[in-house]
């Protein structure tokens, strides 16, 4: 799982880099469903962002329903649905 450098002149802001990092990931099935993803503190080290950023790229694949995440625990991949990648087209 290498990680793309994020680049922060970028139109895209930080966040979505990673989220569509992750999401990747997640389609080549790197990341499997049930599997946790890497932990906030992971990707900060991974990507070089703050907390907050790592945090609202996880909200970005939440949102699309791409994973869950159990308090305490962390979060994992969630079963595929074609809807989450339906959404993905829909804008």
């Amino acid at each position: 799982m290498a990680a793309r450098e994020i680049d922060p002149r970028a139109p895209e802001p930080p966040y979505r880099q990673i989220a569509a990092d992750l999401i990747a990931e997640i389609e080549r099935g790197e990341l499997a469903p049930g599997r946790p993803l890497p932990s906030e503190k992971e990707l900060t080290e991974r990507y070089g962002v703050a907390r907050n950023t790592a945090r609202s790229a996880l909200a970005v694949l939440r949102e699309r329903g791409l994973i869950y995440t159990v308090s305490g625990r962390g979060s994992y991949v969630a079963e595929w649905r074609e809807a989450a990648s339906e959404g993905e087209n829909a804008g």
